[in-house]
């Protein structure tokens, strides 16, 4: 038996449960970092051999794709999603009959229906409202992530973490342990209330004390515009008649909510950081952040002492690495799945200089032949296409690819127009760089920020070496990790919570070069460069611009010369070190095997104690 799933007892069952899944492009039901990151856990919980289920929602809509207008503006349109024609099937009971559940949301009782699609021995169970029976306004709450209004997303979220632990139930399924990925789900705790205090008759306090028992919650953002805060009186007219059936009254249960009574909404990240036994961030520095950030729910503890712990997100590596890579990978005894008794990635050590850069020329050559076709109907105009037929397999290729949140400066190389055009054109030692990425349809600073990339990429002293990718997805992800020499992130520190998307590229072999930000400050040295010194103290654009200096800096003093500096039979020794170095350590310390067993030794198996002994008759327990 796997090590990760020896420690847990055949009698747990893991509920993992998330607004978002990116399992595969078939099932569009994601938008980013996020989905993916749940999307890898649930494979990864299958390589390993960990009792894991996952609960989200199944939108007809999904998330948008993303197409550009001639002006270079992103435009979202919302295709529908064909149960039909997915991955997925009804879930049904012995009857044969569709499996349904219901929740109430204000004066109607929604009913949900399930589909189940499987990741091997991993379940992942959908939940969708638009049934025959609801009325228009609840058939609709379920049709696109991250869509409409505040109503909508409280409906969404009510549905996720209530319907989500019913739906469970009607499977006569019993998790001794609940993950909440993100405080989407965090209602999914107003049932467990409801189960202890109607279902074994606890009184509300008593289980209120019991109600973190078996819980993991893991936060995934440092910037507060990204923590669900509800309006107080939108929370009470969806949730007060369900609290008084539990006989919690609303201003208690606000108080979970909050960190001053004077604020005037529902925080749904301190309610889950309040009622679960354990909490983490997903790097070791967000971890710090964290602590720093909702320190304000411990006010007596000191901030290294706040219940916040930390697991670095990791990728799963049987998804992310190329075809060509895993071939080579292969041939040296690494099992990419990281499953025991296989080899490991030190392995990888020994692959030779001139296999390497073959496979990397070839990973570059995949990804270029595939995006003409990428960009047909998605409004990139003639030079779009002539610049991707235009691109050279053998040229130092740079990708930035990523959600378009201002935070994440992906401007920032732009800083210097001419400075950049004269790096990216030099004679002999040209650089290609290719942008990707979608900004919320909500996010106004997010798009204009989008097309001013788009615009810059096709000005006229950029055009041939700089090429904008719209419709971003992991398809276009998968062969952009792959296909680059060097991944580049440029987020205001300490904004990125983890930033997965360069743990990726790093099993391809790709160079990072990144703020020290997210999981990079935890990279071995020698897998890339660091832009700026986290020691800085200025803010706002003093910060921009001496983060852009340096990031130019690096580029034409060490990137660059680096990756042209070749022996006599063409190969750059040095840089190809440096490749090698970057798959063994990513390979170690940054696949969802590795983050998967943290969680069960860490974080699961203690929950599942907790939870079976909060079980147990008094006099067991004693």
């Amino acid at each position: 038996m796997n090590p990760s799933a020896a420690a847990l007892p055949a009698s747990a069952l893991v509920a993992y449960l998330s607004a978002e899944f990116g399992v595969t492009d078939a099932l569009p039901v994601y938008s980013g970092g996020l989905g993916v990151l749940a999307g890898d856990h649930l494979k990864a919980a299958d390589d390993l051999g960990v009792p894991l289920v996952g609960v989200g929602l199944f939108y007809r809509h999904g998330y948008f794709r993303q197409r550009l207008t001639p002006a270079g503006e992103q435009v979202a349109w919302y295709p529908v999603n064909d149960p039909a024609q997915l991955p997925v099937s009804a879930v049904r009971g012995p009857d044969g009959s569709p499996v349904e559940v219901s929740v109430r949301l204000r004066d109607e009782d929604v009913r949900l229906r399930a589909w189940r699609h499987d990741i091997g021995s991993v379940a992942l169970y959908l939940l969708d409202a638009d049934v025959d029976g609801n009325s228009d306004a609840a058939r609709h709450v379920t049709d696109a992530l991250y869509g409409g209004d505040r109503e909508t997303r409280i409906r969404q979220e009510i549905l996720l973490g209530i319907g989500g632990l019913r739906l469970l139930r009607a499977l006569g399924l019993d998790p001794t342990v609940v993950h909440m990925n993100e405080g989407h789900s965090a209602f999914v705790q107003v049932e467990r209330l409801r189960e202890m205090v109607q279902g074994e008759g606890l009184d509300v306090e008593t289980a209120l004390e019991r109600l973190p028992r078996g819980v993991v919650f893991t936060t995934h953002t440092p910037v507060p515009a990204g923590n669900e805060v509800f309006a107080t009186e939108l929370l009470r007219e969806y949730l007060a008649d369900a609290l008084d059936e539990i006989g919690l009254p609303f201003a208690r249960f606000r108080e979970l909510g909050v960190i001053d009574p004077e604020e005037t909404g529902f925080g749904m990240t301190p309610f889950a950081l309040r009622t679960s036994g354990a909490a983490n961030g997903v790097a070791q520095l967000h971890g710090e952040v964290s602590r720093r950030m909702w320190a304000g729910i411990w006010p007596d503890l000191p901030v290294d002492e706040v219940p916040i712990g930390a697991i670095t997100n990791g990728v799963h590596a049987p998804t992310w690495v190329g075809p060509d890579m895993a071939a080579a990978l292969a041939a040296r005894g690494v099992d990419v799945t990281g499953a025991p008794g296989a080899g490991d990635w030190a392995a990888a050590a020994g692959l030779e200089d001139e296999v390497l850069w073959r496979v990397r020329r070839e990973a570059r050559r995949r990804l270029f032949a595939a995006l003409p076709a990428r960009l047909a109907g998605t409004g990139a105009d003639a030079s779009d296409v002539a610049a991707a037929e235009g691109l050279d397999p053998d040229v130092l290729t740079i990708g930035f690819a990523r959600r378009f949140a201002t935070y994440k400066r992906a401007g920032l190389i732009f800083s210097d127009l001419a400075r950049l055009a004269r790096l990216v054109n030099a004679a002999g030692r040209p650089v290609q760089i290719l942008f990707a990425g979608k900004a919320h349809p909500a996010d106004e600073g997010g798009k204009a920020l989008l097309a001013e990339v788009v615009a810059a990429t096709r000005s006229a002293d950029l055009r041939p070496r700089m090429l904008f990718i719209p419709d971003y997805d992991t398809a276009l992800a998968a062969l952009l990790v792959a296909g680059v020499d060097v991944w580049l992130n440029t987020p205001r520190r300490p904004q990125e919570a983890s930033g997965t998307s360069g743990m990726k590229a790093a099993l391809n072999g790709a160079l990072n070069l990144s703020i020290s930000d997210g999981w990079w400050p935890e990279a071995a040295p020698g897998t890339g460069w660091t832009i700026g010194d986290p020691a800085w103290t200025e803010e706002g654009d003093l910060r921009d611009a001496k983060d852009a200096e340096s990031l130019y800096r690096l580029l034409e003093d060490e990137v660059v010369p680096l990756f042209h500096r070749r022996d006599a039979q063409g190969l750059p020794r040095e840089w190809l070190a440096m490749s090698r170095a970057a798959i063994v350590d990513a390979g170690a310390t940054f696949t969802t095997a590795r983050m998967v067993s943290d969680y069960v030794r860490d974080y699961y198996a203690p929950a599942h104690a907790a939870s079976s002994a909060s079980r147990l008759p008094q006099g067991a327990r004693a």
